[in-house]
């Protein structure tokens, strides 16, 4: 898990669209409350596995086939009343934040949300009948 400093952690979120473009209404300051059927809130401790789900799902099955990256920072104190779960491969670390926790998570977000990359996949060109 990368740390800027002893009294932050940075972490990663992969998101579409949506979900940014409601990022960027709440000033870059906060994640939006989770759907119904979303239990829980699942920032990831490292940059790669932030870029695998951007890519592999995000810009994949989302309708518009785009998937975000982005970075931020909280509390040392605050997340580390999480534990951090492994959830495949030993560098697909997340935390599991309960959704009825999100707001509480937001407000010890420390600056501001930022994007550090972008994925777009596409639709495979459709070949045409040349006759």
């Amino acid at each position: 898990m990368a740390t800027s400093d002893s009294s932050t952690v940075v972490l990663y979120r992969p998101v579409g669209s949506r979900e940014l473009a409601l990022i960027e209404a709440a000033g870059w300051r906060a994640f939006p409350p989770r759907l119904p059927e979303q239990p829980i809130f699942y920032p990831v401790t490292n940059a790669r596995y932030a870029e695998k789900i951007a890519q592999e799902w995000n810009a994949r099955l989302n309708e518009d086939r785009v998937g975000f990256v982005t970075r931020f920072s909280v509390g040392s104190d605050y997340i580390a009343r999480y534990e951090t779960h492994i959830v495949g491969a030993s560098w697909h670390e997340e935390y599991w934040i309960p959704a009825e926790e999100l707001d509480e998570f937001n407000r010890n977000i420390i600056g501001t949300i930022e994007v550090t990359a972008r994925y777009d996949d596409a639709e495979p060109a459709i070949e045409q009948d040349e006759r």
